[in-house]
């Protein structure tokens, strides 16, 4: 290969990884204050600002505990029965740890989840799919898991 072909393809690698970061930095950026916002509305005891981030469709997919429900209302519903009140809610943390970007309007986010309540500490692992929207990142898949007590 020619010295003038070498640099063509130096140049592309670098620009690839200049456009990769850049582009990969921002959306899970903007992923990650879109959880922290959630995680300040549960910790004030707000399920209907927690839940603004999802998918508002019938489409929505939450899995837990064994049991899938579909749509944002019915979602909605069972967060609402399963934690009636703020005692009941604790304080959640999340911890991202990793965010993958299979295209420009899509990732998947990886992370664990923890409750700290007065007389127990659950705690366990999420799966989130998301996608860009006109309205910003909306989740439209949620598979949370508790890990044994």
């Amino acid at each position: 290969m020619t010295r003038r072909g070498v640099l063509r393809l130096v140049a592309l690698g670098v620009g690839l990884v200049a456009t990769s970061a850049a582009w990969g930095a921002a959306p899970a950026d903007e992923i990650r204050a879109v959880l922290s916002a959630q995680v300040a509305a549960w910790n004030r005891g707000d399920l209907d600002a927690f839940m603004q981030p999802y998918d508002h469709t019938g489409s929505l997919r939450f899995a837990s505990g064994g049991t899938v429900t579909y749509g944002w209302q019915p979602t909605l519903d069972r967060y609402k029965k399963r934690y009636p009140d703020k005692a009941a809610m604790g304080v959640l943390n999340l911890e991202v740890v990793d965010v993958m970007l299979p295209a420009a309007d899509a990732a998947v986010v990886f992370g664990r989840w923890e409750l700290r309540r007065e007389h127990d500490h659950p705690h366990g692992l999420f799966t989130l799919v998301l996608h860009h929207t006109a309205d910003g990142w909306r989740i439209s898949a949620d598979h949370t898991s508790a890990a044994e007590p």
